[in-house]
């Protein structure tokens, strides 16, 4: 399965300004479908969710439909979708609640191949509570985080498994489906981070034996929020801090203050145009899995041609080498800083940044400190020609 790269380029009216945009692991761009949603959301009648009148019955309609749509993308459960307004406001929330439970002595492990959103909310909770924490690692030489680093730390007193599904900085994908059998073994939770994994591969929760799985839309062609899917039982046993006039229901009891219905349409704008990417009949589920496939099959073949002209360039050095990662390239260079490469890359249209992005612990396990390097991100709408352009940028850098 494929699909037509430039009709697909056409529905993105930020494309047409001719930027090569290699900063997708940052952010998508977003086709005009999804910005039309948000703004039918907002001119259309809307109030707080209800069922008596209209305005209350758009608002309550267009949570249930976003409900499904992530359910769908994720394979979960819709009764335990909860929406906030990011990724890293939402794990923070989920760890003060879940740290209500845990005790001095209970221990808690993350991966330094993450995201600080999904490392430093499970360790502020935990320093709250005396519990200690565990670190998984990964080998910096080939970029692999393999699960006998994971059975290494865990024990009896493991309470919860923060892991990436693939790292936003060098594209890792761990073997998920093995990391979770572990974890079940130990008793403990498992909070998967697919922010960075869901643009490029299928998703599905319950293949990962994920009890918590976290995704940003506006890394899938969305709208700037947060959701994370939950087992539904699991959201049963939880109670957070809320107000009191607020419902007790789930998923609603872990979601503060009024949603925002306009985000909601647009995050289900986004699920529907990339299940109708290769035109497969089917399920949205069965559409997702086959766009998503097609996507990453085209994303190969672009990482192919980008690898192969980089390895004729000099003084590069990559730092994405695991055999199964995302079109994630994090590149330094012997005599040449990231943020001038950059910056170079900028003034010709290129949009490839430099830095850590906030996946502070894998690069100071890399090797590179604070500081990172040039992070090169493939995605559904780029073309073997931004390729090109991007590797003849490169190379007149490096001239």
């Amino acid at each position: 399965m494929s699909y037509d790269v430039e009709a697909l380029r056409a529905e993105f009216p930020s494309l047409a300004s001719g930027v090569a945009h290699f900063d997708g692991p940052g952010g998508s761009q977003v086709p005009a479908a999804v910005a039309r949603a948000v703004q039918d959301a907002m001119l259309s009648p809307m109030s707080v969710r209800g069922a008596v009148t209209e305005a209350e019955q758009c608002s309550e309609q267009r949570v249930l439909d976003c409900r499904l749509a992530a359910a769908d993308l994720l394979n979960a459960d819709p009764r335990g979708v909860v929406f906030g307004r990011s990724m890293t406001q939402l794990t923070y929330d989920f760890a003060r609640t879940l740290a209500k439970d845990w005790v001095p002595g209970d221990e808690i492990v993350v991966s330094r191949l993450d995201h600080d959103a999904n490392i430093r909310p499970w360790i502020q909770a935990a320093d709250a509570t005396g519990a200690s924490v565990r670190w998984i690692d990964f080998d910096p030489d080939t970029g692999e985080l393999a699960p006998e680093q994971v059975a290494n730390v865990l024990t009896e007193r493991t309470r919860l498994v923060a892991v990436t599904a693939a790292s936003n900085l060098i594209g890792t994908r761990p073997d998920l489906p093995a990391i979770s059998h572990l974890v079940r073994q130990s008793g403990a939770l498992l909070y998967v981070d697919a922010v960075h994994l869901a643009p490029h591969a299928p998703v599905d929760a319950a293949a990962f034996g994920a009890d918590l799985i976290a995704c940003s839309p506006y890394k899938v062609l969305g709208p700037h929020c947060g959701l994370v899917a939950v087992r539904p039982e699991l959201l049963e046993q939880w109670t957070p801090e809320k107000l009191a006039p607020s419902t007790n229901q789930i998923p609603e009891r872990f979601e503060f203050g009024t949603l925002p219905y306009e985000l909601m349409a647009g995050t289900t704008a986004a699920i529907d145009f990339l299940a109708g990417l290769t035109g497969e009949p089917g399920s949205r589920r069965q559409r997702l899995v086959a766009a998503l496939t097609a996507v990453e099959a085209h994303e190969a073949a672009l990482l192919r041609r980008l690898e192969d002209g980089l390895a004729q360039l000099p003084d590069v050095v990559q730092h994405s080498r695991a055999s199964r990662r995302t079109p994630t390239l994090l590149l330094t260079f012997a005599r040449h800083q990231p943020v001038d490469a950059y910056r170079f890359l900028a003034q010709r249209g290129i949009n490839a940044p430099a830095g850590n992005f906030y996946a502070l612990e894998a690069s100071r396990h890399l090797g590179l400190g604070d500081a990172g390097g040039l992070r090169v991100g493939l995605a559904a709408y780029t073309t073997e020609h931004e390729i090109d352009r991007l590797l003849d940028g490169l190379a007149a850098f490096l001239a």
